[in-house]
């Protein structure tokens, strides 16, 4: 596979209490995305670091579960993941993935299994797990 580069940039500006920041990507997706001290340590609304990363890790295991289940004959009609991502006294510790998923003719025993080894195989999750603590909850819809 040829060598893949994705790009986003951040500028702040101010100080760390009352300045401001913007996120932009080459895709355009992100371009203009607020944050602010408030939107990632006081809970106000838009975004942050962390939820980027949260929805980085959800997006990269349910695109590698739906691979691994139709890898193993089971393609899935959804995989829906939610990913929550904790910080503590400012530390980024830990990351618990929600997973359900709709997979004709498969039982719950397997479903937790293969989520299990797909969770392994999820090049985020596998770039996070050197600094986080990663826990998986899997359940059929």
């Amino acid at each position: 596979m040829a060598v893949i580069q994705r790009t986003a940039s951040a500028t702040w500006r101010g100080d760390l209490k009352r300045g401001a920041g913007q996120i932009d990507s080459t895709s355009g997706v992100l371009d203009g995305t607020p944050y602010t001290f408030m939107t990632r340590f006081e809970n106000a609304k838009g975004t942050n670091p962390e939820e980027l990363i949260a929805a980085a890790n959800a997006a990269c295991f349910s695109m590698a579960f739906a691979h691994h289940l139709s890898q193993q004959g089971h393609v899935p009609e959804a995989i829906v993941t939610e990913a929550t991502i904790s910080l503590d006294d400012g530390v980024i510790a830990r990351m618990h993935l929600q997973t359900r998923g709709s997979v004709p003719g498969l039982g719950e025993a397997e479903f937790k299994r293969l989520a299990d080894e797909a969770e392994k195989q999820c090049k985020v999750s596998n770039v996070l797990r050197s600094g986080l603590t990663i826990t998986l909850d899997a359940a059929l819809a």
